[in-house]
């Protein structure tokens, strides 16, 4: 009996964390996550981790790429050891699915493709126009998540539906705040796709990322300022911050940002853009300033 697999992808701090969240919060199956980050931090594995749920992190590279043989064998060894209902594979937001999805049609005999789903961030898809690889997520999926809609107005949301409708008009479109979406919405689509596999298979360029640790107490109030100011190449930035002597997760996405009081043992933060790499010391000594 082949197991059913679904694919969760989305350009960077579209919400694909917090959907999985969501959906191992309501889960009534069982339920194993694959999950592959980009970044030298393993962020969102620790938001997960203490659920009863069965995580294998494939950091360091693209599961739709660089690791597909790797992926093979953890998705055969998940089936053996655990026997899940379901596998849900968490992309990288810098992923194109499209061979993924082809590996899992013609190579990958113990799956059986379920759903592809697609989250766009509402609030930031007209400020970070989606370049190849967000069209393609969106192409590709057969449920798309327009979250965080409660940031837009009316006819935003109207003329984001009617573009996203041009890049995919057979899916079905839910629209939500705080990736709230009911997973009976999500499963048991079993999708079927005919892809040609490229050979020529490349990630967006220019994305680079850089990291900071630290076991320093931070100033909230200079660090909330630090946010506000931080260099417009920086498009996503996330981790855990010391702050007051109370640990925060913190999330940054478009020029918005969140902080929410959280269990940690350290500081730790990853920064995404493009081309970033040209002031990571000028942002990591402002930090160390602070």
């Amino acid at each position: 009996m082949r197991t059913p697999i679904s694919i969760i992808t989305g350009y960077l701090g579209a919400g694909k964390t917090t959907l999985l969240k969501n959906i191992l919060n309501k889960a009534d199956k069982k339920i194993a996550v694959i999950m592959n980050e980009f970044g030298e931090i393993d962020i969102d594995s620790k938001i997960i981790k203490g659920k009863n749920i069965n995580i294998v992190e494939l950091a360091g590279g693209c599961v739709c790429c660089s690791l597909t043989g790797e992926f093979e064998l953890a998705t055969k060894e998940i089936i053996k050891k655990y026997k899940p209902d379901i596998i849900v594979v968490e992309t990288t937001g810098l992923a194109e699915p499209d061979t993924l999805i082809f590996d899992i049609e013609n190579e990958l005999p113990d799956l059986k493709l379920d759903s592809i789903i697609a989250l766009v961030d509402s609030d930031a898809f007209f400020k970070f126009p989606l370049g190849k690889t967000g069209k393609i997520q969106v192409e590709m999926a057969d449920i798309i998540i327009l979250n965080k809609v409660d940031l837009i107005n009316n006819k935003e949301l109207n003329k984001l539906e009617k573009e996203i409708k041009n890049l995919n008009n057979r899916a079905n479109i839910v629209k939500t705040k705080f990736a709230s979406v009911d997973n009976h919405i999500l499963f048991g689509i079993y999708s079927k796709r005919d892809i040609k596999k490229e050979i020529n298979h490349e990630h967006t360029k220019n994305i680079e990322f850089f990291s900071f640790k630290s076991n320093k107490i931070f100033d909230k109030e200079k660090f909330e300022e630090f946010i506000r100011n931080l260099s417009k190449e920086i498009y996503r930035a996330k981790g855990f911050i010391n702050l007051d002597k109370k640990f925060y997760l913190f999330n940054f996405v478009a020029q918005k940002y969140s902080l929410e009081e959280f269990k940690a043992d350290k500081t730790e933060l990853v920064f995404i853009g493009e081309n970033v790499n040209k002031i990571k010391e000028k942002i990591l000594k402002q930090l160390s300033d602070l």
